[in-house]
């Protein structure tokens, strides 16, 4: 990462996972943790998330992303490089802005794991009850 001029560093979140990615303009190349996006997703839904912001916006090719992703799993590592790519490209332009606020990919989705309650098996889940 040295010697190369990023044009934005931004953190995205999704559930536990955390991506930080730098943003810099170049021939649309996205590495995740030093891994093309083809090689880390092989999942076709998990690349398209993390792409859908250079669709909406009409600027696949024009920048490259480097990002390092940590903690959940794929799918909730997907949905934070998407937030972490829209955050970014909201940066560039108040045009692009307009246009991933109304596809809602600015606003972190904040729904987490609710954690499990002390004396019963999970969060929801409750003992059988038994009447005898």
């Amino acid at each position: 990462m040295a010697n190369t001029k990023y044009i934005q560093q931004v953190v995205g979140k999704r559930k536990s996972a955390i991506a930080r990615l730098y943003l810099k303009e170049g021939s649309g190349q996205v590495k995740v943790n030093a891994r093309k996006l083809d090689e880390y997703y092989l999942r076709p839904t998990s690349r398209k998330l993390v792409l859908q912001p250079f669709e909406l916006t009409e600027t696949m090719g024009k920048y490259d992303a480097v990002v390092n992703v940590t903690g959940g799993g794929l799918s909730g590592q997907a949905g934070a490089i998407r937030h972490a790519v829209s955050r970014a490209l909201a940066n560039l332009s108040d045009e692009y802005r307009a246009t991933l606020k109304k596809a809602g990919l600015i606003t972190r989705d904040a729904r987490k794991k609710e954690r499990k309650l002390p004396g019963q098996p999970g969060a929801r889940r409750k003992f059988q009850f038994s009447k005898r």
